[in-house]
């Protein structure tokens, strides 16, 4: 690409005549190194077939398509003659300008000298010129205006380096048009320059179309040759169009206010402090949140998560609230907001996102954000609560039994460890603004990396999940701006950090929603972590001998720290079971109730206590006799836990010889060798819908056939059931917008979506296929409740068969549709198998939302109904030579799994770390004592009651 440098122009040349002008010409194109000696034939013939005078006193000799080959590299040399050269015709040149081009790029050179060429006696000036700087700026003209405006402006972009930070900016000046392709690599190679508070600055003439400035910031702190890296400006430069600009920002940098770009959460603030191009008023749009436990931490996340896949500021409030709109993209202002079920939550987007953004968050609010939800009916009548004076909290007494959230099950023991909160001593006022600012940036990238080891070490994928949600609370940007306020007033690092988090989780604390006020935790753990550093506090220390762990609340990372084998146990004056510390406490196998009360605090170090997590119940200093007992029930499971880990790669195979196949349920490829390990003799569920959720659009065929290709690779000649795409109802996905549907359960979603896309359908299918290579392949289609739907998905597989041939492979449908049991003596003419979805089978036949927040503990699926739905697909099955499975959470049940293996079940499905006990499950049982148990569980009317009968086994 051609552009105009001081380097390429010589002065004062002399030449008498045209041909003596391009003789000149030649020789310092050869000298430059751009062609060869013979390239100047080129130029002569080139003038015979038309002069190349442009007019005010320029010309652009170059050479013919015969001679493209005589050039070594792309470039330019300018020559002024100031006595000027006659180019025929009486047209006098003084600036000629020699192109070697290996194609027709001299037409971008005429696009920059229109402007030149346009001005009145330009070639007197060109004559008069004495320096190339003189010379170059007569040819640009007269300065552009400077692009910049909100699509010139990404903030909070996910990066993960400096690199790719330029190259987001690059992208912008790209979609601006400002740039060509190659601006990007060009910028790559430029020399950053600091400009302080983080602010980083780069800047390149070459490949410029317009000149235009971009502004990104990253999504966490980033650094660049041992600086802070907050935001970075890349300027398309041509002539002096950003002379303001750069005046402006100067001022901004003397007056210490460059940190408000860096900090910044809408381009509305930048373009004002910038001076650039504000937008107008921007559009909004309103939902009523339908969440039965409102706007909380899971689809608080998902929301976030949809609003930064948008390049550009969204903003929420609730409209019933006098509260200030939030950032979208912030998870912390999110849940502050304390969006409860019935309220009107207003969207509001810049221009340029809207039409595209807008419609794609009242969608997924709308479908509940990753929730089921029921619509708005009618807003609920409060009850006015009287206040109640505070009584007086005392120690429990040795032999008290108390009542407690069962949040991790098991039955503990040992002596109390109490531990009161951290006190945290620190200054109010700081030392400088900069000087606070660079501490707490150490503290978050200590806790950041500690944060990360955690993930890295967690074995339990819900644990991972917990603390990404803790690192997105970390990098959260209206918490940083909330904190750089406060800086900003001379207050400590610490003392700035402690007053945003403690009001954050206050309100969350306030609101009248539990699960809400829960996660207030979640946000003073990770506060407590980055005030542990600035303090230069030591976490407590752990006693050496088992212990039971008495804390206030216990955030998700002082439990992870936990060591399973010395905490024998874990107690809370406060939380809930829907608390992250207590889904971490049960995927570390720790055993814990929370809830129980102040009173708990005040217990004397070193008292025995019982926990029975059960029965939901605390026992301060218990009888020995009451000890032994536990002791005894204790040690029995964990003996029996041990036994079946020790047996998990052993077939379950029943007393007399009944073999039932125990498989693995994944959601993707990473999950198939640990699942082996486990001992699942293959995978009875990947569930697909999986990869599609983790991309911003549908992954295409390849990418799918290398994920579906790892499985079966690490499964070794196991067999692979794969579902399907399943989505929609309650599982929407961003970039497949679905229409409102007033029961998103019982509407378009599984089978009945993918069918009406069909090509997304069928390059899943032809992923599955091809990645097959003639090992055992098992595809299932979701939520099938006609034949005509079955059909269509076999016939389209059947005809894809033909084009990739597979020897070992089995079609087969979910029964999860009531419909599609009673028609399975109909279908089980046609299909290979069936595998039972147990989950939404039971929310079907017993019309009980599974998710539903006070009817979901009546959706058992040991109820008789589903057993008999169940009954009637092995009968059909068994009756046509095919085999019957089930893959929901009832396959894990200790007490599910007699009554399913008497039912004639021939696969269970589950969860891998519950392979090693249900495989144990079987190997207890007599196959014929099974059948009798199955028989009577389809003749009594509860599900109360078919467990009795299997625990009277």
């Amino acid at each position: 690409m051609l552009e105009l440098t001081l380097e390429q122009i010589s002065m004062a040349q002399v030449a008498v005549d045209k041909s003596a002008a391009l003789h000149l010409l030649a020789e310092h194109l050869v000298a430059d190194g751009l062609v060869a000696p013979g390239y100047l034939k080129g130029l002569q013939d080139r003038e015979q077939q038309g002069s190349t005078f442009l007019g005010q006193g320029i010309a652009i000799p170059h050479g013919t398509p015969d001679t493209r080959d005589q050039v070594f590299s792309t470039g330019v040399r300018l020559m002024q003659f100031p006595d000027g050269v006659d180019w025929g015709d009486g047209q006098i040149v003084y600036l000629a300008i020699g192109i070697a081009a290996k194609s027709d790029e001299h037409l971008r050179l005429l696009q920059l000298l229109t402007r030149a060429l346009g001005e009145a006696d330009l070639g007197p000036s060109l004559r008069a010129a004495r320096t190339p700087q003189d010379l170059l700026k007569l040819l640009q003209g007269a300065p552009q205006e400077l692009a910049l405006d909100a699509q010139m402006i990404s903030l909070g972009v996910s990066v993960d380096d400096f690199e790719e930070l330029v190259w987001r900016g690059a992208r912008l000046l790209r979609k601006a048009d400002c740039v060509n392709n190659g601006f990007a690599a060009v910028l790559q190679q430029v020399e950053a320059l600091s400009l302080g508070d983080g602010l980083w600055w780069l800047h390149s003439e070459q490949m410029v179309k317009r000149p235009g400035l971009a502004f990104v910031t990253p999504d966490k702190p980033l650094r660049l040759l041992g600086q802070p890296l907050t935001g970075l400006f890349c300027l398309a430069s041509l002539g002096e169009a950003h002379q303001n600009l750069l005046e402006r920002l100067c001022a901004l940098l003397i007056e210490g206010r460059g940190q408000e770009l860096g900090q910044a959460t809408n381009s509305r603030a930048v373009l004002q402090a910038l001076g650039g191009e504000v937008p107008a008023e921007w559009p909004s749009a309103q939902i009523v949140l339908a969440n039965a436990h409102g706007l909380h931490a899971r689809p608080a996340k998902v929301l976030a998560q949809l609003a930064k896949s948008f390049d550009g500021e969204i903003r929420l409030r609730i409209v019933e609230s006098d509260d200030l709109a939030v950032s979208a993209k912030s998870l912390s202002k999110l849940l502050s907001l304390g969006a409860r079920r019935g309220q009107t939550l207003e969207f509001v987007a810049e221009p340029t996102i809207a039409a595209d953004a807008l419609p794609a968050l009242l969608a997924a609010v709308e479908q509940g954000l990753g929730e089921s939800v029921e619509p708005v009916l009618a807003a609920p009548v409060h009850a006015v609560v009287q206040p109640v004076a505070p009584r007086a909290v005392v120690a429990p007494q040795a032999g008290a039994i108390i009542s407690a959230v069962p949040a991790s099950p098991g039955v503990a023991m040992g002596p109390a460890h109490v531990q009161v909160p951290q006190v945290f001593d620190y200054p109010q006022q700081g030392e400088s603004p900069a000087a606070e600012r660079e501490r707490l940036q150490v503290a978050l990238r200590q806790v950041r990396d500690e944060i990360g080891q955690l993930i890295a070490r967690s074995q339990a994928k819900a644990i991972g999940e917990i603390f990404v949600t803790h690192q997105e609370m970390l990098d959260d940007p209206e918490l940083t701006q909330d904190v750089e306020q406060h800086l900003n007033q001379g207050k400590s690092a610490a003392a700035a950090w402690d007053t945003v988090i403690e009001t954050a989780a206050a309100r969350q604390e306030a609101l009248n929603d539990a699960l809400l006020a829960e996660r207030a935790a979640d946000l003073r753990d990770v506060g407590r972590r980055v005030l542990a550093h600035l303090c230069g506090v030591q976490a407590l220390a752990e006693p050496e001998q088992p212990y039971i762990l008495v804390m206030d609340e216990v955030g998700p990372s002082d439990v992870a720290r936990l060591d399973p084998a010395r905490v024998a146990g874990i107690l809370t004056a406060r939380g809930g079971a829907t608390a992250h510390s207590a889904i971490v406490a049960r995927a570390l196998g720790i055993t814990a109730l929370v809830g129980a009360g102040e009173q708990v605090l005040l217990i004397e170090p070193g008292t025995v206590l019982l926990l029975d997590a059960q029965r939901g119940r605390l026992t301060v200093a218990p009888e020995a006799a009451v000890l032994e007992r536990a002791a005894q029930e204790r040690d029995a499971r964990e003996l029996r836990l041990q036994a079946a880990h020790a047996a998990r790669m052993e077939p379950a195979v029943t007393r007399d010889g009944h073999a039932v196949e125990i498989c693995a349920n994944i959601g993707d490829s990473t999950g198939t060798p640990a699942a082996v390990k486990q001992g699942a003799e293959g995978i009875g569920l990947l569930r697909t819908e999986l990869l599609f959720m983790a991309h911003n659009q549908a992954p295409d065929e390849a990418t799918q056939e290398a994920e579906y290709r790892r499985v079966l690779d690490d499964l070794g000649g196991r067999p692979l059931v794969v579902r399907t795409l399943d989505v929609g109802g309650d599982k929407p996905l961003p970039y497949w917008p679905i229409d409102k549907e007033e029961n998103p359960f019982l509407g378009v979603r599984g089978i009945r979506l993918t069918l009406q896309r069909p090509e997304i359908m069928e390059a899943q299918l032809r992923a599955l296929l091809r990645a097959a290579d003639n090992r055992p392949l098992r595809i299932m289609f979701p939520m099938v409740g006609s034949v005509d739907e079955w059909r269509q998905g076999r016939d389209m597989v059947e005809r894809l068969r033909l084009e990739i041939p597979v020897s070992d492979l089995q079609l087969g449908i979910m029964v999860e549709v009531p419909s599609a049991a009673l028609l399975a003596p109909v279908l089980a003419k046609e299909v290979d198998f069936f595998s039972v979805g147990t989950n939404d089978l039971t929310q079907y036949a017993l019309a009980i939302d599974r998710g539903h927040p006070t009817l979901s503990a009546q959706a058992d699926g040991l109820h008789p109904a589903v057993l008999q739905l169940i009954d009637m697909t092995v009968r059909a099955a068994h009756a046509n030579g095919k085999w019957v499975g089930v893959c929901g959470e009832l396959a894990a049940d200790p007490l599910a799994v007699p009554v399913l293996v008497g039912l004639g079940v021939d696969e269970l499905s589950v969860s891998p770390r519950s392979i090693a006990e249900v495989k144990a499950c079987v190997r207890e049982l007599s196959l014929s004592r099974a059948q009798a148990l199955a028989h009577d569980a389809l003749t009594v009317g509860s599900a109360a009651e078919v467990r009795a009968l299997v625990e009277a086994l």
